[in-house]
């Protein structure tokens, strides 16, 4: 059960607004699709589930969740195109990562330090269970320090996290006093899976830079759009205090995805449909994991191509009133 931490309010048991309409506020702007098979720094360019944009360098930071071998991308992105221009790896406190021990899902730059906040989601199988991690990198990748992973969120027998719904979604918030992720799915102890009668419930929680719990929120997603659905929160990004944006992925391999920006916030456990991206001119809808302000204001997303042949590295540009 979620627990109330310190002064900041938990929210148990309550049903989050439901879905409305799409919402105006939010204009499509553009979309690029990123060549099949390029190679940036000896990697192929894939996996992309998290970016955010470096205000230092002007460069934007996208990470990649090949858990044979982690790595973040420097490049630049505008309504012009996207250019790919650096590769660093992500390196443990011991050195290399073995092959299968990180995967890695979203990342944030510091503005405080320039440094790198990104999280991992660990593992779960039937002889192995690794805590999801989130950990500060140095600027070149190599290692800084992990935040303590709350002990609700440890990977254990019979609680934690279900294998890949873990620490998906990452943001600083409060000017970077504070820490939230937003774990994908829901953890064993807190419910079933969604279905096309009821969503499930994930929670987002709230931790200092040293890692101390302040809050954790319950966060209501929304039932399956198709019996053969998946779904989960894949991207959480802060747009004001106490107001955030929530991006919700669902897969169905007879229809495909449909992504969904909502805004919520957790104080009021309010949520509100904003856009539903199928619903704009893009090519496609493939699987957007990452969710970043651009320094002009405009709402970046990118999809994950899971190193795939029938699916695309996308990024979309929206406007958000």
């Amino acid at each position: 059960m979620l627990r109330r931490l310190l002064l900041v309010p938990v929210l148990l048991g309550l049903c989050a607004t439901p879905a409305q309409a799409h919402n105006p506020e939010v204009r499509f702007i553009t979309e690029h699709v990123v060549p099949k098979g390029l190679v940036v720094g000896g990697t192929t360019v894939g996996g992309l589930s998290g970016l955010d944009y470096d205000r230092r360098t002007g460069k934007w930071i996208l990470i990649s969740d090949d858990r044979v071998a982690p790595r973040f991308y420097e490049g630049r992105l505008s309504r012009k195109g996207v250019e790919f221009t650096d590769v660093h790896s992500l390196v443990g406190p011991n050195g290399p990562y073995p092959a299968g021990t990180v995967d890695p899902e979203d990342i944030r730059v510091d503005r405080r330090t320039g440094d790198l906040l990104w999280s991992q989601e660990g593992d779960r199988t039937p002889t192995t269970l690794i805590d999801p991690s989130v950990q500060f990198s140095k600027r070149d990748g190599a290692f800084g320090r992990a935040l303590p992973t709350p002990e609700d969120l440890r990977m254990k027998p019979e609680s934690g996290p279900r294998r890949n719904e873990a620490l998906e979604g990452l943001t600083f918030a409060l000017g970077g006093t504070l820490v939230v992720t937003a774990v994908e799915g829901p953890l064993l102890q807190d419910g079933p899976p969604a279905t096309p009668a009821k969503g499930a419930v994930s929670r987002v929680v709230v931790q200092t830079r040293t890692g101390q719990v302040v809050a954790q929120y319950r966060y209501q997603q929304e039932p399956l759009f198709a019996p053969d659905a998946s779904t989960g929160v894949t991207a959480i990004l802060e747009k004001s205090p106490g107001v955030y944006l929530v991006l919700e992925r669902s897969y169905s391999p007879t229809l495909g995805n449909k992504v969904r920006l909502f805004e919520y916030r957790p104080l009021q456990n309010r949520k509100r449909l904003l856009a539903d991206i199928g619903t704009f001119p893009v090519s496609r809808v493939d699987n957007l994991e990452g969710m970043a302000w651009g320094p002009d204001g405009t709402l970046w997303l990118v999809s994950d191509d899971n190193f795939n042949a029938t699916q695309v590295t996308q990024f979309i540009a929206l406007a958000v009133r």
